[in-house]
């Protein structure tokens, strides 16, 4: 298993600085709070020599280690930590592309391949929308049938985003596998529709 977690050396020495005023043999532990789903939140806290636990996996940086719960260890594929200084302060920073959603093999079948694509990429870019989408389907010829919840919904702007922005996107990521994206609420205009 290689060392998933980066911690760039100005968090490690923000990190060393802390870990100094505490009790000799306190480390770090770096953890997901409801890894694998929306709400999902990458932490780092104190960890004293009595809270290691058998199965934490330990990962050993210059002045101290860090220690992974079972749980979290997936999550913290490609995590990063680090401590940035700017005009507001200084401030650490926790990126964990994969917490929402434990990184898929290349050889996953194509949903679930599409589905990490847009929990890590997609869905991050339309939170700030307060938005998200949900792949529901992908059919025989390469259709990926999605729906848009939260502040999507019903947005005017929901077409030019799907169109302009997901599917390119997704396209371009699955070239010769998906033909197209659809939004449900396009697939359902039928009769009961009132447009």
């Amino acid at each position: 298993m290689s060392n998933s977690i980066t911690i760039t050396e100005s968090a490690q020495e923000h990190f060393a600085k802390l870990l100094a005023q505490q009790p000799e043999g306190t480390n770090i532990r770096v953890f997901v709070v409801n890894p694998g789903t929306q709400n999902a939140e990458c932490g780092v806290s104190y960890c004293p020599p009595e809270a290691v636990e058998t199965a934490d996996t330990e990962i050993p940086f210059s002045a101290f280690s860090a220690y992974v719960d079972e749980l979290s260890l997936p999550f913290l594929e490609d995590a990063v930590i680090d401590y940035v200084t700017d005009k507001m302060g200084a401030q650490l920073t926790l990126k964990a592309p994969n917490a929402k959603m434990r990184k898929v093999a290349d050889d996953a079948p194509l949903l679930e391949r599409v589905e990490y694509v847009i929990q890590t990429q997609v869905n991050p870019q339309l939170a700030s929308h307060g938005g998200h989408i949900q792949l529901l389907e992908i059919t025989d010829d390469g259709v990926a049938i999605i729906q848009f919840g939260g502040g999507c919904n019903g947005c005017s702007m929901v077409d030019v985003t799907l169109k302009d922005g997901i599917e390119k996107e997704l396209l371009e990521q699955f070239v010769g596998e998906l033909s197209a994206v659809r939004d449900l609420t396009e697939h359902d205009r039928g009769e009961h529709s009132y447009y």
